[in-house]
């Protein structure tokens, strides 16, 4: 058996958390001169497209640099994510797909971290803006026999796909992955109002980085920005690096998702990088002094975020949105809710949750530094 002192996320009270086999044994209160840290479940990414130079869609990308990776992700306080596959041809997505699954074989840890797979394309929106970088030649309508292949690729790992829901088929797809029990993911979609009510009909429960993937204009009102948000059936993916939603619409959405809203990355192999100019996938990308990513021919489109799901929780405190616990409860239990695991205990501190928790500080020079990472019950990463 092994324990840790900190202060609980929600109460702000000393306790000894106990593990042993894994699982968390007990959570109890304690004497708090040691509480010099807090203590809360450990933080969940939906959308991780790579990260500190490791692009989960690069052609030689290597399983062992997708295993680093995770051990990267520790020290951002990221116990378990899903990787994203973005649009590309169906080979291409095939060899991703398999990379991934050939890392989770051979690194029992890398197995445990990555929840599945997420496959944000090739079935959105052609339009300019809500293709978003997305390549427009690689665009198609959704096809049940790709995604099988993907699927026996995936090994039983696929867990998140992302449809524009105005494309041919589309309706009936979503249908079918909900049947699967694989999240039909609303994003990078012109839909209508009425198009996305049919996608959540027919099984859609979540929106891919609400409020990206989208037209620089838009009409005021109705659109399906606003269709979304007011949706109550669907979770709705946040972006909280202070570029893709400014500090007043996420504060905004967040509100008006409540429970549902669930804070994430996006982030790439370009975040810890220096600002300038790179070539990633078959686009030229500008990372300018401030950490905005965006297309070097096309400034208004952004290129994903270069900041890691840490600093996302640090915004919503910095930005006066929430408290850093009020954001670990989006970017860890509204995640592990939205993917089934909540029943587990995942995205909580209650005798018998997966050992998966953080310790960190937190002031305002630095509104959230991970001191420690638990997965497991092992000390993943100590800084």
């Amino acid at each position: 058996m092994q324990s840790w002192i900190g202060k609980h996320w929600k109460t702000g009270k000393a306790v000894e958390l106990r593990v042993e086999s894994g699982r968390i044994l007990a959570v109890e209160e304690t004497a708090g001169e040691h509480a010099d840290v807090w203590i809360a479940p450990a933080l969940m990414d939906l959308q991780v497209n790579g990260i500190h130079g490791v692009n989960y869609n690069g052609s030689i990308t290597t399983v062992e640099a997708i295993m680093e990776s995770v051990r990267y992700l520790h020290t951002c306080g990221v116990a378990r994510f899903l990787p994203t596959v973005t649009s590309c041809s169906q080979e291409e997505a095939l060899s991703r797909v398999a990379r991934l699954v050939q890392a989770c074989e051979a690194d029992a840890m890398t197995d445990y971290a990555i929840v599945g797979i997420h496959m944000e394309g090739p079935y959105l929106s052609t339009e300019d803006g809500p293709r978003g970088m997305h390549a427009a030649k690689v665009m198609r309508d959704p096809d049940w026999n790709e995604f099988l292949a993907w699927e026996a690729a995936a090994k039983g790992r696929l867990r998140k796909v992302t449809v524009a829901p105005e494309r041919k088929g589309a309706i009936e797809f979503i249908r079918k992955l909900t049947e699967r029990g694989i999240i039909a993911a609303i994003g990078h979609t012109a839909a209508t109002e009425e198009q996305i009510g049919m996608a959540v009909e027919a099984g859609a429960t979540m929106s891919t980085h609400l409020g990206n993937g989208a037209h620089p204009v838009l009409k005021r009102h109705p659109n399906y920005i606003w269709a979304q948000m007011a949706e109550d059936r669907l979770w709705a993916g946040l972006i909280a690096d202070g570029f893709h939603l400014p500090p007043s619409t996420l504060k905004s959405m967040i509100r008006a998702k409540g429970e549902k809203a669930i804070l994430v990355s996006d982030t790439n192999m370009l975040e810890g990088a220096s600002p300038g100019i790179y070539q990633y996938g078959v686009n030229e990308v500008i990372k300018d002094e401030n950490g905005r990513l965006f297309l070097a021919a096309t400034p208004d489109i952004f290129a994903g975020s270069a900041l890691a799901l840490n600093e996302g929780v640090a915004n919503i405190a910095r930005f006066g949105i929430g408290s850093i616990g009020e954001a670990i409860e989006m970017a860890s239990t509204h995640a592990a809710d939205l993917l089934g695991l909540a029943q587990d205990g995942a995205g909580s501190l209650t005798p018998g949750a997966p050992a998966d928790f953080i310790l960190y500080d937190s002031e305002e020079s630095n509104w959230f530094r991970v001191r420690e990472t638990i997965s497991q019950g092992v000390s993943r990463y100590k800084g």
